[in-house]
């Protein structure tokens, strides 16, 4: 009786296998979905951007390699998107990423430098296929959508005081001046470019960046986990991420409008 007892599976163990059998086969499929991602917008990019060759010789292919030429396309492809803005009358950004200086500009003249303090590009923007991304670069990207930790147009509501006698003072201390910066401009075609203050020594600063960096995250997780469950390659965006001065951050975010234009110089 025993052996026969001993011999019997339990039901809870086996819902338990079943369950991590199911959970195991999931992450291998959201993982593949995953890295395929990126594979797929790589090749959106090529399709749209892609340089296409009729040498048969290869001489073309040996030329767009070469990194002298590639420079003076990078340039090329700046000065492309610089000119279409310019022509806005409006206010834009440019970042430069080779010589790290994000730029706010009208009609062509600089109005504002800041230096960046560190510079981080997806893999697709910096190993990617040149001659394509820079194709994509000569077009200025415009912001679709923006998430920050600062208001974009700061209102104070104040109440106008029915005469002298009852005016009084602003003696509220301007917490706009030490508040963390940081936010995310999302671009129609898809790329992030992240902006983060410098200063991270407070633990204020620290704390808020790692909040707006989870819940960025969890976003993307949540989006990437909808699209798996119904069998859908999860949209991949290829991302800059740069740290600024907090002030210079804040005047940038507040400078450029809603659906402004950003030009961008790669590395």
């Amino acid at each position: 009786m025993e052996t026969e007892k001993s011999s019997k599976k339990h039901p809870g163990k086996i819902i338990f296998l079943v369950l991590i059998s199911i959970v195991t086969v999931f992450i291998i499929y959201y993982s593949i979905m995953s890295m395929i991602g990126p594979v797929r917008k790589m090749e959106d990019i090529e399709k749209e951007f892609g340089v296409k060759s009729k040498d048969k010789n290869g001489v073309e292919q040996q030329i767009l390699k070469d990194s002298s030429y590639l420079r003076l396309l990078k340039e090329k492809a700046y000065l492309q998107s610089r000119i279409v803005m310019a022509e806005s009358d409006s206010i834009y950004l440019t970042l430069n990423l080779a010589d790290s200086t994000a730029n706010i500009e009208i009609c062509g003249v600089v109005v504002h430098k800041s230096k960046m303090k560190s510079v981080k590009t997806s893999k697709i923007l910096s190993t990617g296929n040149e001659n394509s991304i820079l194709s994509m670069l000569a077009t200025p990207f415009t912001i679709s959508s923006a998430i920050a930790t600062i208001k974009k147009e700061p209102v104070m509501i104040k109440m106008a005081p029915k005469d002298t006698s009852e005016y009084k003072p602003d003696i509220m201390p301007d917490t706009s001046i030490t508040e963390p910066v940081n936010y995310i401009l999302e671009m129609k075609g898809g790329i992030r470019i992240y902006v983060y203050q410098e200063e991270n020594s407070k633990f204020n600063d620290r704390m808020n960046h790692f909040i707006f960096d989870i819940k960025d995250r969890i976003r993307d997780t949540w989006s990437a986990l909808k699209n798996v469950a119904v069998f859908k390659v999860p949209e991949y965006h290829p991302f800059i991420k740069i740290r600024l001065p907090r002030t210079d951050a804040k005047i940038i975010y507040r400078a450029i409008p809603k659906n402004g234009q950003i030009a961008v110089f790669s590395q």
